[in-house]
């Protein structure tokens, strides 16, 4: 669906391919699964980008252009972590561990050459993490987006965002999920990733000012 053509507006939903020798992707799993729903009168569009750190942005740039969403939320995979992950903070680093799915590994260059050191999210953080723990989901804010092609994406979209500001006024963000039961612990249900989003995106839809509750880390 273009959102030039649909009197809605929208909300842009993007996850990732398998990487990293995993046959699946729960990113990719739950952003699918809502697909063309309608929340707090906005249709949610689904796409995919590639794990890659060379194609990744031009996707999402293209993406952005063609929908013109009210709402960004960019997800994917974090193996390790036991529960969804509000991302805070975008920095203007790659640094793989790994290589990419087009086998490319950089080390200590930026997002964007002239970028600032660090995007914060502009989603109300707060009020999505009060909102789905209501629903007794497993929910945290991190502190930390990595270094590999989920953070550049992240950093990738706010930097969009913000030279896109004066023309329209959307939100965006990032989300890290757990892994499915069937690719090791911890792990989250699918069911349970998918609610979380939908309540996370309805939250970020209705909420103009983030609640100011505690939610940072020690170490």
């Amino acid at each position: 669906m273009n959102a030039l053509n649909s009197p809605l507006k929208t909300v842009l939903l993007t996850g990732f391919d398998a990487f990293g020798g995993d046959a699946i992707n729960p990113s990719w799993l739950a952003v699918q699964s809502l697909s063309g729903e309608l929340i707090a009168g906005h249709v949610v569009i689904a796409a995919q980008l590639p794990t890659t750190f060379a194609s990744s942005i031009k996707v999402l740039d293209r993406l952005l252009r063609t929908h013109q969403p009210a709402l960004v939320i960019c997800v994917g995979q974090a193996g390790g972590r036991s529960a969804l992950s509000i991302e805070r903070i975008a920095i203007n680093v790659q640094d793989a561990r790994i290589a990419d799915n087009d086998g490319a590994q950089p080390i200590d260059l930026p997002v964007v050459i002239t970028g600032p050191a660090a995007y914060f999210s502009t989603l109300p953080i707060k009020a999505m993490l009060h909102a789905i723990s209501l629903a007794k989901l497993p929910v945290e804010i991190s502190q930390t987006a990595g270094t590999f092609v989920c953070n550049q994406v992240f950093y990738a979209l706010m930097h969009s965002l913000k030279k896109q500001r004066g023309v329209q006024t959307s939100r965006g963000g990032f989300i890290h999920l757990p892994y499915l039961p069937d690719q090791g612990v911890p792990n989250m249900q699918l069911t349970d990733m998918v609610s979380g989003l939908r309540i996370g995106i309805e939250c970020a839809l209705n909420t103009t000012k983030d609640r100011a509750i505690g939610a940072g880390s020690l170490n």
